[in-house]
């Protein structure tokens, strides 16, 4: 067996370029999992799911970080409102991750699939949402919902993960009134934490194929790094037209899971 051990060559391309538009789309969106976790179980189908899971996050920390400080040069949110979010957002995951191997997430689809629906129409009905920022409540409401939101979707990203970015997205530009630009860029860095914290869980626990997981981090970075300049380039206008559509591609997808679970 060589490097990748019973990992084909032709494996790895495939998984390596998936990781690529993965990082590119979720610097723009959110939604990269939506593509990246679903190839590598597909290239990896002699690991458990909770390897697959771990080495996922671990593969996406490395786009999500290079995406969040590409952000952070270009636009200034503020910093501690961000890590007010971030911190529960951590703990949150790692909570996740210590579940993930022993709770069934088809379980959790039909949920997600009526969020999902939920988010799509809302922001379709609404088209100035998110073009300017409009922040909603006082600090300390924000503050709160930030918390309360960082805990709850962190723990999601930790015991099962695609629709991550979605989910932090509609919470700061639905409910708390940011611009998708600036909302990107929070995202950006919650996302940093809830892959940290699942990284932590699952790397504790010996479940990451860590070869893997840093050679596609290396196509994620690329993607990220893409991305993140094409959505500050194109201001929130268009990532509000990439955060629709990857919406409905998640939309598709759970569905369709959903169904086949039936």
């Amino acid at each position: 067996m060589g490097f990748f051990g019973h990992i084909s060559l032709a494996s790895m391309a495939f998984m390596g370029f998936a990781a690529l538009c993965a990082g590119f789309v979720d610097a723009i969106a959110g939604g990269g999992g939506l593509i990246q976790l679903p190839a590598l179980l597909i290239g990896l189908p002699q690991s458990a799911t909770v390897q697959v899971l771990g080495t996922n996050k671990l593969s996406s920390i490395f786009g999500t970080s290079a995406a969040a400080i590409l952000y952070r040069r270009r636009v200034k949110p503020d910093l501690a409102f961000t890590f007010a979010m971030a911190i529960p957002a951590f703990m949150g995951s790692m909570c996740g991750a210590l579940l993930a191997s022993h709770l069934p997430t088809h379980a959790l689809r039909p949920l997600i699939l009526i969020l999902l629906i939920a988010v799509g129409i809302y922001t379709w009905r609404r088209p100035t949402l998110g073009h300017i920022e409009l922040l909603r409540h006082t600090p300390r409401r924000r503050n709160i919902i930030a918390v309360l939101a960082g805990l709850g979707i962190g723990f999601y990203d930790g015991i099962f993960g695609p629709g991550t970015g979605t989910f932090l997205m509609v919470v700061l530009v639905a409910l708390l009134g940011f611009a998708f630009l600036t909302a990107s860029s929070i995202a950006k860095v919650v996302n940093v934490a809830t892959n940290l914290g699942a990284i932590l869980i699952f790397g504790i626990h010996g479940v990451i194929l860590w070869h893997v997981g840093l050679l596609l981090g290396i196509a994620n970075i690329a993607g990220g790094l893409l991305g993140a300049r094409l959505a500050i380039r194109g201001g929130s206008a268009f990532v509000r037209q990439i955060f629709l559509l990857v919406t409905a591609v998640l939309i598709l997808k759970v569905g369709v899971d959903t169904i086949s679970h039936w």
